[in-house]
């Protein structure tokens, strides 16, 4: 059993982000960020390859890597900041590492991470797509016109 406090236990859990995505080393990430300069606050994104997830509870943070302009940028990012405004899975990425700073080295379609297939994901999508209502086939005799015409 953890030796915290009990009412710092209870205290830490109120802060805790309910909204967060379900996320994974080798996904691509877009984290809108709450930037403060001066007296004017905006958000800005981040995206880029999450490359690793470490600690637990209220001290959770995870690395998110990109490459802009040939320049490869690292930020780190506790998970449950009230900086973060919301986090965004572009991609899932299929890799079988928990840590991935071999992407360090590698440039161009060598860093390219190939893409998880989700399962229960697949089944929401083709519900998604099915018409609500049945649409009927017409037949358009624009192409029959054009054939007529050729042969006059």
């Amino acid at each position: 059993m953890s030796s915290t406090n009990p009412i710092i236990r209870e205290y830490l859990a109120k802060e805790l982000k309910t909204d967060i995505p379900d996320f994974r080393p080798g996904d691509t990430l877009r984290v809108s960020v709450l930037i403060s300069e001066g007296d004017k606050e905006r958000i800005q994104d981040f995206v880029g390859v999450c490359i690793r997830r470490k600690g637990s509870g209220i001290s959770e943070t995870f690395t998110v890597r990109r490459v802009s302009y040939g320049v490869g940028m690292e930020r780190i990012f506790p998970l449950h900041s009230p900086k973060i405004e919301k986090i965004e899975v572009i991609r899932r990425g299929r890799v079988r590492r928990a840590k991935l700073y071999y992407l360090r080295e590698l440039r161009g379609k060598k860093a390219r991470i190939v893409e998880r297939k989700v399962k229960h994901a697949g089944i929401e999508e083709a519900v998604a797509l099915e018409p609500s209502a049945p649409t009927e086939v017409t037949e358009q005799p624009v192409a029959e016109e054009s054939k007529q015409d050729n042969q006059q």
